[in-house]
């Protein structure tokens, strides 16, 4: 009976897997379960296996028998100081560093694990009890600290994919800033705070120069590391909440009225990426082969003309579909690339290049190394051997060298000549007798 339920479980499981899969839930109460019911209703509604658990709980691990139990984590406990059970942020480090996806929600009372777990991807939250200050853009239902500021849809990052569509009604947001390292090119800018907005205590004087001034403080970003997992920081976990999504909004200095703000559309689109439902390409089939042949050779020959395709798919509302694009390039490299072109779309996803191997032999790599914007990481590599000419493939007679023919040939029609000249020459002699 036991391994009849085991059995069972297991089919759960990976029935998860193949659809949204098993998600873990980490809350600071299980209240915020019930403030941003609508959010988790959406991704229960794709088919994500939610467990929700206090970010304390003694029982926590997201790894057994070297096996991962679950393929996302949402965390929305943004004053946890210490995760509780196997959990700690070197676990979530290699649960990223495995793949892993992660969600993670913070606010003006951010703790010390999230410090941590930021820093470790590049970013900085801001000092405990700071929160986004604007006094040009807040909204009407702002307390009089102008922390519950509107922010504007052009500063969403310019990525369909991440983000979805720019042309919604403005976003709310209550939380703190992060700070991008300037030096990781992995950080994706996603929202920008206004040039007006500032970084600091609420209920103090300004006494010193804000962390976060302008549109270098973000309010949401992320990580797509190498092995193209990925890491969504918000500073607002009120910009998850059902308030947030279904307030009306508008700015408190006037402005255009609207009746629900752009938060839902924007998080749901958020969490599509990065739970990779959304921007995952894949390389399916590569095949190369001489012009006029079908089947690649062991070997190719310096000079040959040669035929590189490829087909590349997206994930698309679960399923493989051809991605088309005009910007794929290929690199024929040795140790530098000798070969780089754009490829020529050919329909159904299949993309193809013809070139003519160089003049120089040894050990080659078709490459293709694509990576846009909100999009994982495309690589594929094939390695190839360029020999040189047989000594009977080279050519018999080489036009630029065609007066050294001459030459050689006028020599041998001239030895020729002299020689009968010579041998049909006879002297006169004269007689004895004189």
């Amino acid at each position: 009976m036991k391994l009849v339920k085991r059995l069972f479980c297991l089919f759960l499981m990976f029935a998860g897997a193949n659809a949204g899969g098993p998600t873990l839930v980490l809350l600071d109460n299980l209240a915020i379960k019930e403030t941003h019911s609508i959010f988790f209703k959406t991704l229960q509604d794709n088919d994500y296996i939610l467990t929700f658990k206090s970010a304390d709980d003694a029982t926590l691990q997201l790894s057994k028998y070297g096996e991962y139990l679950y393929e996302h984590l949402i965390i929305f406990a943004p004053t946890v100081e210490e995760f509780g059970g196997a959990l700690s942020v070197d676990a979530i480090t290699e649960f990223i560093d495995g793949g892993g996806n992660v969600l993670v929600a913070g606010s003006s009372q951010s703790g010390d694990a999230l410090h941590e777990l930021a820093s470790e991807c590049g970013l900085e939250i801001d000092e405990e009890g700071s929160t986004v200050i604007d006094h040009m853009n807040y909204d009407v239902s702002d307390s009089g600290q102008h922390t519950t500021i509107v922010a504007d849809p052009a500063n969403l990052i310019d990525a369909p994919v991440i983000v979805g569509s720019k042309n919604i009604p403005p976003l709310l947001y209550q939380g703190t800033g992060l700070i991008a390292d300037t030096d990781n090119p992995l950080i994706l800018r996603l929202l920008s705070a206004s040039t007006s907005a500032y970084t600091y205590y609420p209920d103090q004087p300004v006494k010193e120069y804000p962390h976060g001034v302008g549109k270098n403080t973000l309010l949401i970003a992320a990580l797509q590391a190498r092995n193209n997992a990925r890491v969504l920081f918000s500073g607002s976990l009120f910009f998850f909440s059902d308030e947030a999504f279904t307030s009306p909004i508008q700015k408190g200095q006037g402005g255009q009225r609207y009746e629900k703000s752009g938060n839902q559309m924007v998080a749901k689109a958020m969490a599509q990426w990065v739970f990779k439902e959304n921007g995952v390409i894949r390389v399916s089939s590569v095949h190369h082969h001489r012009v006029g042949e079908t089947q690649p050779p062991a070997a190719y020959k310096i000079m040959d003309n040669v035929v590189y395709s490829i087909e590349v798919e997206r994930l698309s509302n679960g399923k493989w579909v051809p991605y088309e694009t005009n910007d794929l390039q290929l690199e024929f490299v040795r140790i530098d690339p000798f070969v780089r072109m754009t490829m020529k779309p050919v329909g159904n996803g299949r993309y193809e290049g013809r070139f003519k191997i160089p003049d120089v032999y040894g050990v080659y790599q078709f490459k293709v190394d694509y990576t846009r914007v909100g999009l994982t990481h495309l690589y594929s590599t094939t390695q190839v051997s360029v020999r040189p000419l047989q000594h009977t493939q080279y050519e018999r007679f080489i036009p630029s060298a065609f007066p050294y023919y001459i030459s050689a040939f006028s020599m041998m029609a001239g030895v020729f000549l002299f020689s009968l000249v010579l041998l049909h020459y006879k002297e006169d002699t004269k007689p004895k007798s004189e």
